[in-house]
């Protein structure tokens, strides 16, 4: 494989929108397309365009660059508006492709509207496709009101696409084990776990104001589906802590939220309210400010929880409970770097915390091993190698330099 690679990434997820409400998909993209860069490799990143203002080419860092194709509205868009403009930015991402210049080794499609693109558009071309899902609709179906959210044709598609690309890379041993079961072949499965920024995510640094109690600290997109009604709930039988949830909606839309106002009614009858705290969704620069006043972060999403959180928990030396799913499995080492506790059990995990929060031993063990953990194990720098080592499968080795000749002396030269 040579040392150098040309990458094409390709993402239909809002590459350029807020990072406050960035998701996995979105910050996954473009940490790895910056590592990538870091390393000596030329990435492009090609998205669809979300937006009036700024150039449609950005430079992310060293080696990487964001190309943004035109293809429906530049605003970003739900996922089952974004089908019908599956077309154009295919046929514009055929193009770029085939230009010499800007021909990959590879191509590395990201979620299954990136995937239905990037696999229309290598078709007759040759070129490698190497497939990420961040997800999987079949998982998502499981949880509460899910076969309404996910949309009628994506499981169908990413069986097709598992099926149809030259390697598959699962963010977690979990999902691994579901793409075999959706038929695709374990050998095209690499297992390639999401990395974290461990210069902004460290023990050191500044941190958010706090009282004098405990801190136990939930942080997820989707409150609905985060656990944040277990937390709640398992508070009333940790009388000393106090629980912050940050998530769900902006700060400002916090009161018309209904599923904050749900919450915040549960703390009320569970006498709770006062030891409860909803910041709202955080810019990314704030989440580490907040991670570092926590004794512990709860990870208690029972159906494909983020993967990123966990990690960026630990990175900050915070222990993590975690209910044992998706990556949470993997990256929490149970008694080691944090504790598994089962799904929907508020009573179980109210004691569990209410005597880890006792053993002041424990967790400052713990703390130093989830930091190690995190920083060795999971730094971008390591998931890029990693994530190359999955694509040189793909590649052909390189041809060996002729050996040099050397022209033949005449028989009595230097006689």
């Amino acid at each position: 494989m040579p040392s150098s690679l040309n990458l094409a990434l390709v993402s239909l997820a809002d590459l350029t929108g807020d990072s406050a409400s960035a998701g996995v998909h979105s910050i996954h993209v473009l940490e790895l397309a910056r590592a990538l860069g870091g390393q000596g490799h030329r990435v492009t990143v090609y998205t669809r365009r979300t937006t009036e203002s700024g150039r449609p080419r950005t430079r992310l860092g060293a080696g990487a660059t964001l190309e943004q194709i035109t293809a429906g509205p530049a605003r970003p868009l739900p996922e089952a508006h974004l089908l019908p403009h599956i077309r154009a930015f295919t046929d514009e991402l055929s193009r770029r492709l085939a230009q010499q210049r800007n021909r990959p080794d590879l191509v590395h499609a990201h979620g299954w509207l990136g995937g239905l693109a990037a696999y229309a558009a290598l078709q007759d071309t040759g070129l490698p496709l190497v497939q990420s899902f961040h997800g999987l609709g079949v998982v998502e179906s499981r949880r509460p009101g899910g076969r309404r959210t996910v949309h009628p044709a994506r499981i169908r598609i990413e069986r097709a696409l598992g099926r149809g690309a030259d390697t598959v890379l699962a963010g977690c041993e979990h999902e691994a084990d579901e793409l075999v079961r959706m038929g695709v072949a374990r050998p095209r499965i690499c297992v390639v776990p999401y990395g974290v920024d461990c210069e902004r995510f460290r023990q050191t640094g500044p941190t958010m104001p706090r009282g004098r109690r405990p801190r136990l600290v939930l942080v997820g997109n989707d409150l609905d589906n985060a656990g944040a009604a277990v937390a709640v709930r398992a508070l009333a039988h940790v009388p000393e802590a106090e629980l912050v949830v940050a998530g769900g909606p902006a700060r400002e839309d916090l009161e018309s939220d209904p599923t904050v106002h749900r919450l915040r009614t549960l703390a009320k009858e569970l006498d709770v309210a006062d030891r409860t705290l909803f910041l709202g969704r955080l810019p990314r620069k704030d989440v580490p400010k907040l991670l570092r006043t926590a004794r512990l972060a709860l990870c208690l999403a029972p159906h494909q929880p983020s993967g990123m959180v966990p990690l960026e928990a630990m990175a900050c030396g915070v222990p993590v409970v975690a209910v044992p799913t998706g990556s949470g499995a993997d990256s929490v080492l149970d008694g080691v770097t944090g504790l598994h506790v089962p799904p929907g059990q508020p009573v179980t995990l109210g004691r569990a915390l209410r005597r880890l929060l006792a053993e002041e031993t424990t967790l400052s063990a713990w703390a130093i091993a989830a930091a190690d953990r995190a920083h060795s194990r999971y730094a971008w720098e390591r998931i890029a190698a990693e994530t190359v080592r999955c694509y040189s499968a793909l590649l052909p080795e390189p041809e060996p330099e002729p050996a040099e000749r050397h022209a033949e002396e005449p028989v009595g030269a230097g006689v």
